[in-house]
């Protein structure tokens, strides 16, 4: 399923949960903007939240922007579930 995501570099708590507009998850790391790291802490924390492993977890777009698309291999129902619960968080 394809996931769009909201990051917040910098957050004092690391989570995933939340809404951002209509469709976004948020997605808080500790790390900060710099060299791509916010971006792969992002993706390591929804897979976390998703119950997948980290390579199951594709950036689609938005590799230098806080707004993120993010493919994520698994079931779907189970997946678009997960992230409905996240929403609501």
């Amino acid at each position: 399923m394809r996931l769009a995501i909201r990051v917040r570099p910098g957050s004092a708590r690391e989570g995933v949960g939340g809404a951002y507009g209509d469709q976004a998850v948020v997605v808080r790391v500790n790390a900060r903007a710099v060299d791509g790291r916010a971006t792969e802490a992002a993706l390591r924390a929804v897979a976390a939240a998703f119950g997948v492993r980290r390579a199951d977890v594709l950036l689609v777009s938005g590799a230098t922007s806080r707004d993120k698309v993010v493919e994520i291999l698994g079931n779907d129902q189970e997946l678009t579930e997960r992230a409905r619960a996240l929403r609501m968080a």
